[in-house]
């Protein structure tokens, strides 16, 4: 079951607005055709990013994907948590391992994301 109050990227990616900050994951989804995932390496905070920068890599028992910030700004935290016990990435893709937290530079992206339903669509025709 996805929160309904998370927006979606094609890419899979996750964000949750609170005020002027997003908070970034990947969608169970994505967890989920990744497997196991063991490491993770994220941009560092300060770093500024533009909509579909890589921000960092994921890497599972299958494969290595890279991550992308589906939001520009400021990356202002990232969940030491996950970086050090990768699996919370996969156990808990909306909760515990969610991956870094972004200052917005452009509130309009936010809202041209996907909602949680037309990303549940997206994924049915997928």
């Amino acid at each position: 079951m996805v929160p309904n109050n998370i927006k979606f990227t094609e890419d899979h990616e996750w964000a949750l607005l609170d005020k002027e900050t997003a908070t970034i994951g990947i969608s169970a989804h994505a967890a989920e055709e990744l497997g196991e995932i063991v490491f993770a390496e994220l941009s560092d905070i300060g770093s500024t990013v533009d909509k579909s920068d890589e921000v960092g890599t994921i890497e599972s028992v299958k494969t290595v994907s890279n991550i992308y910030s589906p939001l520009s700004g400021e990356i202002i935290e990232v969940n030491q948590k996950a970086i050090e016990n990768p699996s919370l990435i996969s156990d808990s893709p909306f909760e515990e391992g969610w991956l870094f937290k972004i200052r917005l530079a452009d509130d309009s992206e936010y809202e041209s994301m996907m909602s949680s339903e037309r990303y549940e669509e997206f994924l049915e025709l997928a």
